[in-house]
């Protein structure tokens, strides 16, 4: 397989980390905002939206989306619920992270971050996105502050999902991640999972 994959992007590096938790085995092709390989991928066609991550199977076809992507490099593995409830809990977290939570953490993030995307940081909506990041992390305080993991009893792809931009968001969003420690308690869970902090 192939994984066209941007280096500072969450949605990539939770890809990255499910592969490495599988032990799913992926050749990384780094596509970097102006890079000549995204330049490439997209004019090879293997971005099916035009976006990264995506990943090329051994059979040719090339699956999108991140959460999609980890659903199916998941499935059938101890990161998907048996349970049919606890696995519509992930799937609520993953829905929720795509709807909610990447629109604003993720956000934040690119726009004080990527030159391009400065002209967009003024600071009322920088002061926007803040106040809105700080509430949504507390819907994940609000879960972790009694629980190990977002879905049921063990790590699932709730987790990995979610990790992909909470892990940045105090270093790289300016959220304040002190007010969160159920939050912080996670992370540090997460990332000591094995090839975590190489993915």
């Amino acid at each position: 397989m192939q994984l066209y994959s941007m280096p500072s992007s969450g949605n990539s590096l939770k890809v990255r980390i499910l592969l490495a938790l599988t032990g799913a085995k992926a050749q990384i092709i780094d596509c970097d905002y102006g890079s000549n390989a995204l330049a490439q991928a997209k004019a090879d066609g293997v971005l099916p939206y035009g976006k990264v991550p995506a990943l090329a199977l051994d059979d040719g076809q090339v699956l999108a989306e991140s959460n999609a992507i980890l659903w199916y490099l998941g499935e059938g593995s101890a990161f998907v619920p048996a349970d049919a409830v606890t696995r519509a809990q992930m799937l609520g977290w993953m829905f929720w992270e795509q709807y909610s939570h990447e629109p604003v953490i993720a956000v934040r993030q690119a726009l004080v971050s990527y030159p391009h995307r400065a002209a967009d940081a003024t600071p009322e909506r920088l002061a926007e996105l803040l106040d809105s990041g700080h509430a949504l992390l507390q819907v994940m305080e609000d879960r972790l502050a009694h629980h190990d993991w977002l879905a049921g009893q063990m790590v699932s792809l709730a987790d990995i999902c979610l990790y992909g931009y909470t892990c940045t968001a105090g270093s790289r969003g300016g959220f304040d991640m002190e007010r969160f420690p159920g939050v912080g308690r996670w992370l540090d869970r997460i990332a000591a999972l094995p090839g975590v902090l190489d993915a």
